[in-house]
């Protein structure tokens, strides 16, 4: 049977925009514990499944509790920025249906760090999955001072979730992917690693799809040498264009079409890394669209998933579903015996 997703007759940029208001709603339900399948412990945090939402979804830490009563394993919010910022102007969003694929050019649109800060505080404790921040610096911050604006996201955010995710990987911030480059990587994560205290919370690096092999070899060794404690592979591609009708410059391009082009990074980072990875995390995300392609990404060696453009096509019900069709292979019907909410 068909599931009916009126959200998809409605352009990409107004269903953007109404999407948090509509999930609200689920923030103040009675809370329902996230569905436990392959469940995995790292670094004393707690996963009950292995797939969450990736950045950018839940932006300004509006819906952490919806994401947790639909089933998400982990939440990543943001990109918090330290000041509130529009991001770019319009269009910023295009949908391609039929082949299950996004491009966008938002920017980092945040209303700052102040807001999210308060909210975060608003959260009430234990959280039932771990939450990490997505941080990201201003446009208007110059690239010769961008640590400042991470070094302050995560002093002003310490305690308050239990992982950062650097993101210098988004192609719609101006020049924000040159410090991804081996000659200005090291310059730019050393302060920021030295400014934390010896306790802290653990630092991913997010990377970018479009680094060629040098370039992502040197950006792994390098962040691995300097103490990052992941990565999450990868952002979206200002490639993956082939037969889509977006615009041929500019915006990154996510869902099924950037499938593909992430596994293979997946591969040729686990390859680099060797087997014996010290403990480092590896998230996997990008083109991942169902079950199947969570599981796929798992048996390729990634230790987490994530999803975004999944939820814009499947609806934000993926979490259950997925959930229930795992314990059912895993012969857990008991649990996963909800019924599924068709929007």
């Amino acid at each position: 049977m068909s599931v009916l997703k009126p959200w998809l007759w409605l352009p990409p940029a107004l269903a953007h925009k109404l999407s948090p208001t509509l999930l609200k709603s689920l923030n103040w339900m009675v809370a329902v514990p996230p569905p436990v399948w392959r469940p995995f412990t790292w670094r004393g945090l707690e996963f009950p499944n292995r797939v969450g939402i990736a950045g950018g979804v839940d932006k300004d830490v509006e819906n952490v509790r919806a994401w947790w009563n639909l089933g998400a394993g982990f939440v990543e919010v943001g990109t918090i920025t330290p000041l509130s910022q529009n991001g770019n102007t319009p269009p910023v969003l295009a949908r391609d249906t039929e082949h299950e694929a996004l491009w966008n050019r938002l920017g980092f649109p945040s209303r700052g760090l102040v807001r999210a800060r308060q909210r975060l505080l608003d959260l009430k404790r234990p959280f039932p999955t771990p939450l990490f921040a997505n941080i990201g610096k201003n446009a208007s911050s110059p690239l010769s001072h961008a640590h400042e604006d991470y070094i302050e996201l995560c002093r002003e955010l310490a305690g308050l979730v239990d992982g950062f995710v650097i993101n210098i990987s988004s192609p719609n911030t101006q020049g924000l992917r040159e410090l991804l480059k081996p000659d200005r990587l090291s310059g730019f994560l050393k302060p920021i690693l030295d400014s934390l205290p010896e306790q802290h919370a653990p630092m991913l690096l997010k990377l970018s799809p479009d680094l060629d092999d040098e370039e992502l070899e040197r950006a792994l060794i390098t962040s691995y040498e300097m103490g990052i404690d992941g990565w999450v592979l990868t952002n979206t591609s200002l490639g993956a264009r082939e037969g889509l009708n977006f615009p041929v410059e500019g915006g990154g391009v996510s869902g099924r079409p950037l499938a593909e082009p992430s596994k293979i990074m997946l591969q040729k980072a686990l390859r680099i890394l060797g087997p014996q990875r010290n403990g480092k995390l590896v998230i996997s995300v990008g083109g991942v669209m169902d079950g199947d392609d969570i599981i796929e990404r798992l048996s390729l060696g990634a230790d987490l998933v994530q999803v975004y453009t999944a939820l814009v096509f499947a609806g934000p019900w993926f979490f259950r579903k997925v959930g229930r069709a795992q314990r059912n292979k895993e012969g857990g019907r008991s649990r996963l015996g909800e019924v599924v909410p068709c929007l």
